[in-house]
C-alpha cells in the first residue's frame, strides 16, 4: 500500500514539472539568423501551411522547415517567429492556434475575447506589459 502511495506521488510530482517545462519559454540574448526562404505549396483543402521557423536546440539555432497543419473552425494559425524584448532577449512567440477575430460594430477586433493583440508580438494585451510596442511584452 506504502508503494502505491509513494509512486503515484512520484508520477504527479513528474507530470507537475512536465507541465511547466512545456509552458516554459526560452530567453536568449542572440538573435536568430535570417529566415530562410521556402517556397510555399499550392493550398491543401482542410489545411493551413505552418511556415519554416528557427528553433534553440542546444546551444544553436536549428531551422525547422515548414509543414501543413490540420485546420481548426474558428481559429487563425500564427507562425512561430523570435521577438527581442526590450532587455535585449529574444523569446519565440506564435506556433499556436488564436480564435479568429470577428469584427463587430466597434471594429475593436473582438475584444470581447480577451485575445487582443494590438502590436502583433503574439502576447495577448492582457498579458503584455508593453502592449502598443512589438518589441515587448
Amino acid at each position: 500500500m506504502k508503494k502505491t502511495i509513494l509512486a503515484a506521488l512520484a508520477a504527479a510530482s513528474l507530470l507537475g514539472l512536465g507541465a511547466t517545462a512545456a509552458n516554459a519559454q526560452v530567453r536568449i540574448t542572440v538573435g536568430p539568423p535570417a529566415p530562410l526562404v521556402e517556397t510555399v505549396p499550392a493550398g491543401r483543402p482542410g489545411y493551413v501551411w505552418g511556415g519554416g521557423h528557427y528553433e534553440w536546440r542546444h546551444g544553436q539555432y536549428v531551422w525547422v522547415g515548414g509543414h501543413w497543419i490540420a485546420e481548426r473552425h474558428g481559429h487563425e494559425w500564427r507562425d512561430a517567429r523570435w521577438v527581442q524584448r526590450g532587455n535585449g532577449e529574444w523569446v519565440m512567440v506564435g506556433g499556436n492556434w488564436e480564435r479568429r477575430m470577428d469584427y463587430d460594430r466597434d471594429h475593436d477586433r473582438g475584444h470581447h475575447y480577451g485575445r487582443r493583440d494590438d502590436d502583433g508580438d503574439g502576447v495577448p494585451n492582457r498579458f503584455d506589459r508593453h502592449p502598443g510596442n512589438p518589441n515587448r511584452s
